[in-house]
């Protein structure tokens, strides 16, 4: 086609015809829709009627522009303003492609019969050029509405990782859970350490939380990190991997929660023992906030100390006089368990008996350094508050 077609513009005849029949236009375009796209046909009725919206505004549009083709059509604001930004969250980009496709369809089959003689081509071409423009207007809306709605995200994800670390009430942290699509996600930990010196530390635990298939939420807090994780059925590796992406020190993973309404109890353990892990020099990265009770207990977190009473204390307490008096013979000898069998006159194999009672109940293992130490401080810490508890 000659550069003379190309720059003359459909003419005033054509154009005053084709005002008339934007209704019609609109109308057959929204019909084909109907026709050929099955998931138009199960929208609900307010979003149809945006979908006219733009088709109307777009043909509207469409004839300003041939009177005037110098001027870039404003098609952000003049076609896609017509309708709420709802629809674009509603109406995913693919979606609005094929709506796009439909109605140029529609436009180019009825060139013959809106354009006066020798004005075919014209208007043929028109339409063309139009939907370049309306094409790439689609991508600027959804981009810019990714956009917006990322930078929003963003800061509400920073307010509920910020009111998990302070401990808000599970009501308000269900209501923002349910804006970023967390309400019913399940199950939930929260890591706290250090936070790196440079780079983008968001992105780096998104990427890490995406390779072990896990939800993620990332907050920073002056020097701490906080990161969420959730959906991932196995937690304890998500957990492993994310931590590398941690600043330098120890990294503290709270215990599971059925939920981020119960994720602050995931949280305040995490950052107690955040607060203790320097008392176990060696201890793992990440580290479980319930590995570290004995720590926080000593640290006077009151969480830790009433857990101690609940699963160690009272258990082996209830379990009989024998299995505590061998648990607390074998501390006092060092784990010497045939020195735990001459102090108590009984065989090595009856303190072994008795040992495995006292792990069956508690979950600890006396015999083990680590089980050995919790379990001192959990009986001294149960002595020292017997006129509080059930301890006697």
């Amino acid at each position: 086609m000659s550069d003379r077609v190309s720059r003359r513009p459909p003419s005033a005849a054509t154009l005053r015809r084709l005002e008339r029949a934007s209704g019609s236009l609109s109308t057959r375009a929204v019909a084909r829709m109907d026709d050929e796209l099955p998931w138009f046909r199960t929208m609900p009725a307010d979003q149809r009627s945006w979908v006219m919206l733009v088709a109307q505004a777009g043909l509207a549009s469409f004839v300003e522009w041939c009177r005037s083709p110098d001027r870039r059509p404003r098609l952000t604001g003049e076609v896609f303003g017509a309708a709420p930004r709802e629809l674009a969250r509603v109406v995913p980009l693919k979606h609005t492609v094929d709506l796009v496709r439909v109605t140029v369809e529609v436009m180019d089959d009825f060139v013959g019969t809106v354009a006066e003689p020798g004005d075919a081509d014209v208007l043929r071409l028109a339409v063309l050029q139009y939907s370049r423009e309306v094409a790439f207007a689609t991508a600027h809306v959804y981009a810019s509405f990714a956009e917006s709605r990322g930078a929003w995200d963003a800061r509400l994800e920073a307010l509920l990782v910020d009111a998990l670390v302070r401990g808000e009430s599970p009501e308000e942290l269900s209501g923002r859970a349910s804006a970023l699509g967390w309400a019913a996600m399940s199950p939930v930990t929260v890591l706290v350490g250090a936070a790196p010196p440079d780079g983008d530390v968001h992105a780096a635990c998104r990427r890490a939380a995406r390779q072990v298939r896990s939800e993620v939420l990332v907050g920073v807090h002056a020097d701490q990190l906080v990161v969420v994780l959730g959906g991932s059925p196995d937690l304890q590796s998500a957990a492993e991997r994310v931590s590398d992406e941690f600043g330098p020190g120890s990294v503290v993973m709270g215990p599971v929660v059925d939920g981020l309404g119960r994720a602050g109890d995931s949280a305040a353990a995490a950052l107690a023992g955040l607060r203790a892990v320097r008392a176990w020099p060696g201890a793992p990265r990440p580290v479980a906030a319930d590995a570290l009770l004995p720590e926080r207990a000593l640290d006077g977190d009151p969480t830790a100390r009433a857990t101690l009473q609940e699963r160690i204390a009272v258990p082996l307490q209830a379990a009989g006089g024998e299995v505590l008096e061998t648990v607390r013979a074998v501390l006092a000898s060092g784990g010497n368990l045939e020195a735990s069998a001459r102090a108590l006159f009984v065989h090595p194999n009856t303190v072994r008996y008795r040992l495995r009672r006292a792990t069956e109940i508690t979950g600890v293992a006396t015999s083990d350094p680590r089980g050995s130490w919790t379990v001192r401080v959990a009986l001294a810490l149960a002595a020292l508050d017997q006129d509080r508890s059930l301890w006697h």
